[in-house]
């Protein structure tokens, strides 16, 4: 809280309003996750590798078709992928069906 308050806010109420929209909306998690603009690492954070972000997108898609990688509505269709090129994928970025 005290770094947002000491910041200069150059664009003012605004900037600050949409500087605390964005980290809402970016945030995982309960607590809000800040990096002021010029700060060390504030870019760093928030770009992922590709690998990264597949791996996140197909574990959304199978927790969502609860871990169905075939068939109707399973995650290959859903992601417009052939399950073998999908099963390909999960082999790559190290994604397994967790046991119950």
């Amino acid at each position: 809280m005290q770094v947002l308050q000491n910041y200069g806010w150059p664009g003012n109420v605004r900037e600050l309003r949409n500087f605390i929209e964005r980290a809402v909306i970016i945030t995982r998690g309960r607590a809000l996750q800040i990096e002021l603009p010029g700060t060390p690492g504030a870019v760093r954070q928030q770009i992922r590798t590709l690998d990264q972000a597949q791996k996140e997108h197909i574990l959304k898609t199978l927790k969502l078709t609860d871990w169905r990688v075939r068939g109707k509505n399973g995650a290959a269709e859903v992601l417009a992928l052939k399950p073998t090129t999908l099963e390909s994928k999960m082999a790559k970025l190290g994604i397994k069906r967790p046991r119950r």
